[in-house]
């Protein structure tokens, strides 16, 4: 199971924001591209990128600064999302050397979207189910439709996604721990891998991941707790490394 670090970019800068909410951020570094520097450098091999300007403007607006981030980490996976609802917006990302996107909005309303990526760029298709109050959450988390969850899951999986992002918005940012019941049961339902998101306090929601990982969760996307201090990264990565040698 991997831990991955989140860098969502809001007019340029590395902010995290509480429960999707655009005007409640909190800015943690002027430079993305530097704080994915220092990811790496504390021994992360994955980074989860948002361009939160884009999820709310349907198109991308921070690509640039996402392709500079692409090019100064070029040993990490990077997984792309925010305003990717459209085909060439998928292709241009891949074809620039970013190793997934994530679709939300555009694959919530449509799935069959995920097919039509799918098969230009084959296994490089996430989707991100990001749920609010038990609805399906969309346009940048402003939106939400009546769609079940586990259902959508099913659909995203026959049309190629190659894993789900889960995340609970309502506990997103807020340092509370994160839904291990819906995120285990998600990835008990369907056959492709889930990364658990939304609220990842400390190691104990750590360990709590780790003791449902069987189920198909290959991955923790962890923002605010590994900035405000409350998950140390070299930490966690030890925990489920020891895990891992002992089981």
């Amino acid at each position: 199971m991997l831990l991955i670090p989140a860098i969502d970019i809001q007019d340029g800068r590395c902010v995290r924001l509480v429960q999707g909410k655009m005007d409640d951020a909190t800015v943690y570094s002027e430079s993305p591209v530097s704080q994915a520097k220092r990811w790496f450098e504390a021994g992360a091999r994955r980074l989860h990128v948002v361009d939160l300007d884009g999820a709310v403007a349907g198109k991308p607006v921070n690509a640039e600064l996402i392709g500079d981030i692409r090019l100064n980490c070029p040993n990490m996976v990077v997984q792309v999302g925010g305003g990717v609802r459209s085909l060439d917006t998928a292709v241009e990302y891949l074809d620039a050397g970013i190793d997934y996107v994530i679709l939300g909005t555009h694959a919530v309303r449509e799935p069959s979207f995920v097919s039509m990526v799918h098969r230009e760029r084959p296994g490089r298709v996430i989707v991100a189910l990001d749920v609010r109050s038990g609805k399906v959450a969309t346009e940048g988390w402003t939106g939400t439709v009546d769609r079940d969850v586990f259902e959508l899951a099913s659909e995203f999986e026959h049309y190629g996604a190659a894993a789900i992002v889960f995340t609970d918005v309502d506990r997103d940012g807020m340092l509370s721990g994160f839904n291990a019941k819906s995120t285990e049961e998600l990835a008990r339902r369907v056959g492709i891998p889930v990364i658990a998101s939304g609220g990842v306090r400390d190691l104990d929601d750590i360990r709590t991941l780790l003791k449902v990982s069987d189920a198909g969760i290959i991955g923790a996307i962890s923002g605010k707790s590994l900035y405000e201090g409350t998950l140390d990264y070299a930490e966690a990565v030890s925990l489920i490394h020891n895990h891992y040698e002992h089981s």
